[in-house]
């Protein structure tokens, strides 16, 4: 008869084993434009552990939710680098013309979708093989990009039109323009895909749209030259670049509820998968910048290469 291990004894080997597995260590992938460079930074330790050369000023950054590819544009590369996120290899560097700003990825994984500054459309890319998949027109100078949850929709952030165009992903036919604040740049859907947000540059503000109705609800002022957008814990956080601040607003009532002040020249935003945190990539501080939402301040600097842009969801949540 095999000898029975006692119940203490059994949780305490289930506590070692649960302790022994390997906790998520979600990464930064941080574009920098000047200095050609993207940089990852273990979040976690807030420690930069691997640096990779990216050609023709790299700004756009997006990385797939399943955390297994990132998507950089090269705005004077005319260019698309894939990147395994793990081997931080480059898979395919993607001639796309134009000038490629905003990138955005499918949940799937597959396609990604770039926003041409120059040629006012957006173009899919199939992220396996690098193949562009076809390209549907937007207004005028499109740059933030996002997509619905469900994968269904695109919404790109037409900056010189005023406007963001409603996109259906599987025909790529623009649906509708919706008019927004002056000169949207930034875009952020929430998580349940029933409201975006627009940074507003010229007017600083952002629009709240319902996504479903396909109209303006709302709109929140905030800094001057707001770049993007995050969302954690019930509020907007929204970088100010002229004032080296974020703005922070409450999602329902629009009230403002803080400045923070961070590095200079904020642009790229994005809050942790639990929402307890927040990162800011400041252009010129060279640093990325960790605010606790709670608190509602800056408790860490993290330096990285010139120039962080890191516009888009440059944050890889890796597997537990």
């Amino acid at each position: 008869m095999a000898r029975q291990v006692p119940l203490t004894r059994l949780f305490a080997l289930v506590a070692c084993t649960l302790l022994a597995l390997p906790a998520a260590a979600d990464e930064a992938f941080v574009t920098s434009q000047p200095a050609e460079m993207l940089s990852v930074v273990d979040l976690p330790t807030n420690k930069v552990v691997a640096t990779l050369p990216i050609p023709g000023k790299p700004a756009g950054i997006a990385v797939s939710p399943d955390g297994k590819r990132a998507f950089v544009t090269s705005p004077d590369g005319k260019a698309l680098s894939i990147l395994d996120a793990a081997t931080r290899k480059v898979e395919h560097r993607v001639d796309v013309g134009g000038g490629p700003l905003g990138v955005a990825v499918h949940p799937s994984g597959s396609p990604a979708y770039v926003a041409d500054w120059y040629q006012h459309r957006v173009i899919a890319v199939d992220a396996a093989s690098g193949a562009v998949k076809g390209e549907v027109k937007v207004g005028d100078s499109p740059s933030g990009l996002a997509v619905t949850p469900d994968g269904r929709l695109l919404l790109s952030a037409d900056r010189d039109s005023d406007a963001v165009s409603l996109i259906d992903t599987a025909s790529l036919t623009r649906l509708a323009s919706i008019k927004v604040g002056g000169r949207p740049f930034g875009v952020t859907i929430d998580a349940e895909g029933k409201r975006a947000y627009t940074a507003n540059v010229a007017s600083n503000d952002v629009s709240i749209i319902d996504i479903a109705a396909g109209k303006l609800i709302g709109t929140a002022k905030v800094g001057q030259r707001p770049y993007a957008v995050a969302l954690a814990k019930g509020r907007a956080f929204v970088t100010d670049q002229y004032d080296s601040t974020v703005s922070v607003f409450d999602l329902e009532t629009l009230a403002p509820v803080a400045k923070i002040a961070v590095g200079d020249y904020p642009e790229g935003i994005e809050a942790s998968r639990d929402g307890a945190l927040v990162y800011v990539a400041c252009w010129e501080a060279n640093t990325l910048d960790v605010i606790d939402t709670a608190s509602l301040k800056v408790v860490r600097q993290i330096e990285v290469a010139d120039g962080p842009r890191a516009f888009g969801a440059f944050i890889r949540k890796t597997q537990p």
